[in-house]
């Protein structure tokens, strides 16, 4: 039974991630071009179905021969060596219209250039692939669109029948990558958007510090929120698409698993678990524990505050409504109502509440990061449930809202905090994917890949689908 995303190559034994693709393609030992046919082959595939909104086939065909061509007069290939690499329909493709998988946005013009994010996997190589799927404004962690259809989530398809969400906002990202459509997929993750997906694919999802990464020539969400960055298929890749996308040379330190201190918050992030994720947490930390990491339980009684800063919509609400007004006034029936509801909540936030959050949220910070003062990181469930059906989420509101509400409820945190993140997968071969999340705070990046790093090989050793991707 498979329970790992499968890529459909003729090289998938040896070529487990986009770090061991991109090494063959620069060895010679295979083409750009026919590992992009397998994903562009895949993209076409069943399982991909209403993922793309918008392919850029001739585009990606361009940049992998330029990379065969490159290779075969002896040049050094960039990072990404025109591999295949999915744009979420937020950022600016030059050439294509940006439309956030709104009807609203149907008459958007091409765009005139790429945005920093695109320009920078472009040039590093990557094939772009086309425009994805998203809940309609990236406001919402499910992955439901009324407008295009909603993926289904191809990894709990092999596992049981029941077609389920695949996580939002980056729904389409996600299952790009883990249908082998893409190797990485470019997203955002204002509270989860790019960790919920990846976690309930069993994938992998860093959400950076804000700042290290451009959000220019993206639809927003939230200003103070967004956060460009990837999914991909393992840690590794993760470090190697963050360093792109945010011009840096990241340096994770992975220590032993014995030298590790993690903390594990009892507030909050545990309550309400369901048995599978329960169970799969609970091994995670058994897994690490027997290798000698110490890990401490943290009241961190501060995220009790959250749901008063939050409680009139908080950023989302406020900096969607402004950047919406105009529009939805004039175009709401051109909205999926469910995202037009939440926008509005904006319009009652006045200029002093707005500062008073901002204020809020500078100390709420200063009281979390004194409180995780002394370790490596913090670790959480991604998200407190696998992937639920589709179909209840349709039909009733009221089901849809406590499902996001539940699905946003640890991965905002890292948000709000102006932290990092990484989801990697944790469940057994044969169980519904299950994600990991490794978290710290601002700037911290480096630590938490490098955590990321040594608890991925420690699940690996364990048995866990890491092991067998």
């Amino acid at each position: 039974m498979q329970t790992a995303p499968a890529i459909p190559a003729r090289f998938t034994a040896e070529l487990r991630d986009l770090t061991d693709a991109a090494r063959a393609v620069a060895a010679g030992q295979v083409s750009a071009g026919a590992l992009l046919q397998d994903s562009l082959a895949a993209a076409d595939s069943h399982a991909c179905a209403r993922v793309y909104l918008r392919r850029f086939d001739a585009q990606a065909r361009l940049a992998a021969t330029s990379m065969d061509v490159a290779r075969a007069a002896g040049m050094p290939l960039p990072a990404l060596a025109g591999l295949a690499v999915s744009i979420k329909d937020l950022f600016d493709v030059a050439g294509w219209p940006t439309t956030a998988a709104s009807r609203s946005l149907g008459d958007a013009p091409p765009a005139l250039a790429d945005c920093p994010a695109v320009a920078r996997l472009r040039a590093a190589g990557a094939a772009l692939t086309g425009h994805t799927n998203l809940s309609e404004f990236a406001y919402s962690g499910v992955g439901i669109n009324p407008h295009h259809g909603t993926p289904v989530n191809p990894v709990t398809a092999a596992i049981n029948p029941t077609p389920r969400i695949p996580g939002g906002s980056t729904s389409g990202g996600a299952v790009s990558v883990a249908t082998g459509a893409a190797w990485a997929a470019l997203g955002s993750d204002t509270g989860g958007s790019i960790r919920i997906p990846a976690a309930l694919q069993g994938l992998v999802g860093f959400k950076n510090t804000q700042r290290l990464t451009p959000l220019q020539g993206a639809v927003p969400l939230s200003s103070t929120l967004d956060t460009a960055c990837a999914i991909t298929r393992s840690v590794r890749d993760a470090v190697l698409v963050h360093g792109i996308l945010a011009a840096r040379t990241p340096a994770p330190l992975a220590k032993p698993v014995h030298a590790l201190r993690l903390a594990v918050p009892q507030t909050l992030m545990l309550d309400g678990l369901d048995a599978d994720v329960a169970r799969a947490f609970d091994r995670t930390l058994d897994v690490l524990r027997a290798g000698g990491a110490l890990i401490e339980d943290l009241p961190l009684g501060t995220l009790a505050d959250l749901a008063g800063l939050q409680a009139n919509g908080g950023f989302t609400a406020a900096e969607s409504w402004a950047w919406h007004r105009a529009r939805l006034t004039v175009l709401e029936a051109e909205y999926d109502p469910r995202v037009a509801q939440r926008i509005r909540r904006g319009e009652a936030i006045s200029a002093a509440d707005y500062i008073d959050l901002l204020h809020a949220r500078t100390a709420w910070i200063a009281r979390v990061q004194a409180e995780l003062q002394g370790f490596d990181a913090v670790l959480a469930p991604t998200v407190p449930m696998v992937a639920p059906a589709i179909a209840p989420l349709l039909s009733s509101d009221s089901r849809f809202f406590a499902i996001n509400a539940m699905l946003l409820r640890n991965a905002s945190v890292v948000n709000m905090l102006d932290g990092c993140a990484l989801s990697i997968p944790c469940h057994q071969p044969g169980q519904m994917p299950v994600g990991l999340m490794v978290w710290g705070p601002a700037m911290a990046d480096d630590t938490v890949l490098g955590v990321g790093l040594t608890i991925e090989a420690a699940l690996a050793a364990g048995g866990s689908p890491a092991r067998d991707r």
